[in-house]
């Protein structure tokens, strides 16, 4: 096991539904204010609220699906 589920759980609920689920992303997510938020800065500002939470060199991609044809993928690069 690479992480506990439990703290992975916590870690995603603080770092992705706390400040994104149920919101108008261009309205009540302060990172969206100055960022068009299109699926590819959603990942980034997921990427950025996870690596900040997670141990270092644990996360290694964050994948976001808005379609099932269209999927952005992000490795902070």
């Amino acid at each position: 096991m690479v992480i506990n589920l439990t703290d992975l759980k916590k870690y995603m609920q603080q770092a992705i539904m706390e400040p994104l689920d149920h919101k108008n992303l261009d309205k009540d997510v302060p990172y969206f204010a100055e960022v068009v938020s299109t699926t590819e800065n959603v990942a980034v500002f997921i990427w950025e609220n996870l690596k900040r939470l997670l141990p270092v060199g644990m996360l290694y991609k964050v994948k976001v699906y808005e379609t099932d044809q269209n999927i952005v993928v992000y490795k902070g690069e």
